[in-house]
């Protein structure tokens, strides 16, 4: 099922900003009958106030966020490759076009047509097709924020000598987003975090249970965030867990989504790990 979405502007500017995570935070029941392959389509206001298309976010998964997770209960999870993100400041308006569509966007100002669980709606068929049919001759945002988590977890437990490495690759926007990266995560507190997760796991892997201290004599385990702090994560214990240097790699090479309904990790070819060791994760109500 492909829906629409209204991207408030001032969380639209927000996550521009600071990097698209490709997914999609909300609470809307409608998201939870989204499937693999369709479209979330998103529309915002641009600086002039008119209304135009933001993104196609092609769905890759859709999970459940922790329990009272304060930006909504599902996850969609765009597809990296297939995901779109336009340049709002040289798009045209889509007003016209939306309030065509039959969803019923009948108010004198369209976003309050998209107010609380109605901010997503169901499209019919034709609907996607105008939209798709839109959107072809858009203009793509060719730089959209994704950054690489394993090297900016290695880089950030480093010190300080790793952020003016990493701040100085790149562009100016890559910059932009690795200074604030840097700046609104505490290394202390990561550092805590993980030397926390050791000792309640006895530094075994939370998926396969590997022992590196009984094995090897020292303790390999990574700590990992669920939410990729490179993509809007927070730096809680509970959006961390504890994995061996294999899963960690699996699930950064992989982008393996994880769900909270179930406490799983879930990979694009089909495969699916559960957390075997937990004490402090809280699956979804």
């Amino acid at each position: 099922m492909n829906v629409l979405y209204y991207w408030r502007p001032d969380n639209y500017l927000r996550d521009r900003r600071f990097g698209f995570g490709y997914h999609l935070n909300q609470n809307s029941p409608v998201l939870a009958r989204v499937a693999e392959g369709d479209t979330v389509w998103a529309f915002t206001r641009d600086r002039a106030g008119r209304y135009v298309l933001a993104a196609a976010l092609v769905v890759r998964a859709v999970t459940r966020n922790p329990p009272a997770y304060r930006y909504g209960r599902y996850r969609v999870w765009g597809d990296l490759d297939r995901t779109r993100y336009f340049d709002v400041d040289a798009s045209p308006g889509a007003e016209a076009l939306i309030r065509h569509l039959r969803i019923a966007a009948r108010a004198e100002l369209l976003a309050q047509s998209f107010q609380g669980h109605s901010a997503v709606r169901p499209l019919e068929s034709t609907d996607h097709q105008l939209l798709y049919d839109f959107s072809a001759g858009l203009p793509v945002l060719r730089k959209v924020g994704v950054y690489p988590e394993d090297e900016f977890e290695a880089r950030l437990l480093l010190g300080p000598g790793a952020r003016e490495l990493l701040v100085a690759d790149g562009d100016e926007a890559s910059a932009v987003r690795m200074r604030y990266l840097f700046e609104t995560v505490d290394v202390t507190r990561v550092r805590r975090h993980v030397e926390s997760l050791q000792q309640a796991y006895a530094g075994r892997c939370q998926i396969c249970r590997f022992d590196p201290r009984a094995r090897y004599g020292r303790g390999l385990c990574h700590g990992h965030h669920i939410q990729w702090l490179s993509r809007g994560g927070e730096d809680e214990i509970e959006n961390m867990v504890l994995v061996c240097p294999n899963h960690h790699a699996a699930v950064h090479q992989a982008d393996a989504v994880f769900d909270y309904d179930d406490l799983t990790f879930r990979f694009a070819n089909g495969l699916i790990e559960a957390i075997r060791l937990n004490q402090h994760l809280r699956p979804a109500a």
